[in-house]
């Protein structure tokens, strides 16, 4: 019901759009009420992330496809938090609710748990909720918080319950103790195979100091969403505006607003980390 109430209210290009809903019986007489969605051809993100490292059995994304993804499910909760008549958080974002089309377009799914907030409610606690690894500390920041998490799994191939992470290891500190000069060694090893490939194939001399130097800045991106005071977490609006940067200046485009431009001028990614 929840679901219901709030797909039909909110319309957004990277969020899973509902075609129509239905009631019957099962195989064993059970009733039951569905929902019908858009059939997304590649899956679920989590099937595309290896667990721990490099894994064949998975489909490899390379870096821009990664870049789009985490550009299309920052927009989607800019929009929720910041464009809706009422803000909305989603409280379970993880790879298993970012679908994939044919193009590999990130469409944000499973809305079951998320809430409508009032302007009183949203600097208090909503209770926790969400899946083990990508809830945070009860808050309305938490979908910043979840954010990072997926954001960094997609970078560092390791998701949070990776058994790895153990006496107060996890991968927020992970990811940050690698920051500014150790992050090639933390990334996923399909990552550095795309960069070897890319630069023996003469496309570009510099490709693996071109990954090296956007990879940092998504780490950073996503170290500062994930800080304990929620309060200190960046808005998905600023990660939206930082995410496009990167973008830009990894595909080599002129970057145009001031934001860009200043984090093109830094030259280590958001401005924000630059003490990093």
């Amino acid at each position: 019901m929840a679901e219901c109430e709030a797909l039909r209210n909110i319309r957004h290009r990277n969020l899973i759009k509902i075609l129509t809903c239905c009631s019957s019986i099962d195989y064993k007489g059970n009733e039951f009420k569905a929902l019908v969605f858009e059939y997304m051809n590649n899956g679920s993100l989590d099937r595309w992330l290896p667990k721990d490292g490099y894994d064949q059995q998975r489909g490899n994304l390379t870096f821009i496809q990664r870049l789009n993804i985490a550009l299309d499910v920052a927009s989607t909760l800019d929009y929720l938090h910041h464009h809706c008549q009422t803000p909305i958080v989603h409280r379970d974002l993880k790879p298993s609710n970012i679908l994939l089309d044919d193009d590999m377009t990130a469409h944000v799914a499973d809305l079951g748990l998320l809430r409508f907030l009032s302007k009183v409610a949203q600097t208090i606690s909503l209770g926790v909720k969400g899946s083990i690894g990508y809830v945070a500390p009860a808050s309305t920041q938490g979908d910043v918080y979840s954010y990072e998490t997926l954001l960094l799994e997609m970078i560092a191939g390791k998701g949070p319950t990776n058994e790895m992470f153990k006496d107060n290891l996890s991968l927020h500190h992970f990811s940050k103790s690698a920051l500014p000069e150790q992050v090639m060694k933390i990334v996923d090893p399909f990552l550095l195979i795309e960069a070897r490939v890319t630069q023996d194939s003469g496309n570009h001399a510099n490709a693996r100091d071109r990954m090296r130097d956007r990879l940092t800045s998504v780490v950073k991106i996503g170290v500062l969403c994930s800080f304990e005071s929620p309060t200190e977490r960046m808005k998905m609006k600023d990660v939206v505006v930082e995410m496009h940067a990167i973008k830009d200046l990894y595909l080599g485009v002129r970057i145009q607003s001031d934001k860009q431009v200043r984090s093109l001028q830094l030259g280590e990614g958001p401005s924000e980390l630059r003490n990093y």
